[in-house]
């Protein structure tokens, strides 16, 4: 299934890409992310989310695939497996960055499959809850950009497991602001 999101940076362009290619640095800012290992374009981590009772945790690696400085995309293709479960997941994530005013455009696309477990939850549920997370992501960036335009260390932050209730609320709203805009003819929120 392909999930598309974007948001904006508050930073130029050639900032936004340069930052967007230091995994280690931005990693921590993906809700449940943990980072254990980097090998060149290489990168071994753990993504963990707690739905109610039923608590996913994916092993996996991703791997730069592709940089175009031209077209200032990134193309990362991922792939894991639950650490208690049978579940796969595999994952190919392109990042296009692009100006906006004084400012830079980030959209991500991500190409996804999963089964097992996390594949029981239906399209729209992944895509509001990729959504939700997305804004987390990008809410984190922004600030991150801020302080390494600064001078200052990135802040130490915590693989917190995604929380699923708080999620799904945030993702049950998305939902329904979709369905009423729809409903009553103003599109896609």
């Amino acid at each position: 299934m392909l999930v598309e999101n974007e948001f904006e940076v508050a930073a130029p362009l050639e900032q936004v890409w340069k930052h967007m290619q230091d995994v280690p640095r931005i990693a921590p800012c993906l809700p449940g992310a943990e980072l254990i290992d980097v090998n060149g374009d290489v990168y071994k981590g753990r993504v963990t989310t707690k739905m109610g009772p039923v608590k996913l945790q994916f092993l996996g690696t991703a791997k730069i695939v592709q940089r175009d400085e031209s077209a200032k995309r990134i193309v990362m293709d991922a792939s894991g497996s639950e650490e208690k479960g049978k579940g796969q997941a595999t994952m190919k994530v392109t990042s296009t960055m692009a100006g906006s005013g004084s400012g830079t455009r980030v959209k991500v696309a991500q190409d996804i499959q999963l089964s097992g477990a996390a594949a029981q939850f239906g399209r729209g549920m992944v895509q509001d809850v990729t959504s939700v997370i997305m804004k987390s992501f990008a809410t984190c960036i922004a600030d991150d950009i801020g302080r390494s335009s600064r001078g200052e260390a990135a802040v130490k932050r915590d693989a917190v497991p995604v929380k699923g209730f708080s999620i799904a609320m945030q993702a049950t709203m998305t939902a329904l602001k979709r369905f009423f805009g729809q409903l009553f003819g103003r599109g896609k929120s």
